[in-house]
């Protein structure tokens, strides 16, 4: 038997049991994947499992592999990592990191997945997605050397980002959150992490993650003259105040956003997506990017885990990336 994870309506998910997918014999290109674990996406799938993604993008949100239409029912995600035991056989016993939804089984083909490389962990994998966002965010509007860059939001995708800009030449790097333990976390692994209001002020790019309209307040607030902030929280149905009254035309401040379905226009003609997931595997072999899993659950909970990381509850304010593991066989 093989299972699918479904948002059937608002704040309601469940596995459905489905038949047991094979790659066919004449079927050349296509091969099996058994996952071995899949991970939430915090901000995103919150939105997904709350009905929350606007219709007029509904299309431009749609996950590679997504099964089903915006708002319900939809099977979504787009971290999953397992091994290939079904297809061409240079492929077979091959472990893959790929853009799926919560499934027990996929069918792919080879050009939907990339090989993890072999020091790299199953959990850790499943950080590429937060990597090749955070790659993308860098790309968006790139920090020069001697640069001053914050990070407001020490989230799964700021944390992921902050990893990346650290081994960048600049003159300051700081990520910003108003969490205290998440800011000991990151002070842990050699991070400059800071309270909201002890942020140092004149930089040239922050970078504004949190999805909480008070952290672009203060993104523009520290930003220097003429500087830029990128935009890279996705707020689905919520029109987030932005303070333009201030800081923002009297010292010429820039906006721009980050998105992340499509490469910046300056790399655009030069890197396919999967470029972007190899450069952003690459990246994992940073030990410190284990410290973003911060949780472990079996498949089976994700129902109630997936509620819980979309409310106000201790669970959701801890969670950096939540893993769900796979038994072989299921």
């Amino acid at each position: 038997m093989a299972w699918q994870y479904w948002t059937e309506a608002h704040r309601q998910g469940c596995w459905r049991q489905v038949t047991t997918p094979h790659a066919g014999a004449g079927a050349e290109r296509m091969m099996r994947v058994r996952t071995t674990a899949s991970a939430v996406s915090k901000g995103t799938e919150a939105l997904v499992h709350t009905g929350r993604v606007p219709t007029r993008i509904a299309e431009l949100m749609r996950a590679p592999h997504q099964l089903g239409d915006f708002p319900f029912p939809v099977s979504y995600g787009y971290l999953a990592v397992g091994v290939v035991d079904e297809g061409p056989a240079e492929w077979l016993g091959t472990r893959v990191f790929g853009l799926l939804p919560h499934h027990s089984h996929h069918l792919v083909t080879p050009d939907d997945v990339e090989p993890i490389p072999e020091a790299i962990s199953d959990h850790r994998a499943l950080l590429a997605g937060a990597a090749e966002t955070g790659l993308n965010i860098l790309w968006q509007s790139p920090p020069r050397y001697g640069d001053r860059v914050a990070i407001i939001g020490a989230g799964m995708i700021g944390t992921a980002t902050a990893l990346l800009a650290s081994h960048l030449r600049l003159e300051r790097l700081e990520i910003i959150d108003t969490n205290p333990e998440r800011r000991a976390l990151l002070t842990g692994l050699g991070l400059t992490a800071l309270a909201p209001e002890d942020a140092g002020d004149d930089c040239d790019i922050v970078i504004h993650t949190s999805g909480n309209e008070s952290g672009l307040a203060r993104a523009l607030e520290i930003t220097g003259d003429d500087g830029t902030v990128v935009e890279a929280s996705w707020y689905g149905e919520t029109s987030p105040t932005v303070a333009l009254g201030a800081d923002f035309h009297a010292r010429r401040l820039s906006i721009v956003a980050s998105q992340v379905g499509q490469v910046p226009a300056g790399h655009r003609a030069r890197r396919t997506r999967s470029q972007r997931l190899r450069a952003a595997l690459s990246a994992l072999h940073d030990d410190r990017f284990d410290a973003l899993i911060t949780g472990t659950s079996r498949w089976q909970d994700l129902p109630q885990l997936m509620d819980e990381l979309s409310s106000d509850t201790t669970t959701a304010a801890e969670t950096l990336c939540h893993v769900f593991d796979y038994e072989e066989g299921t």
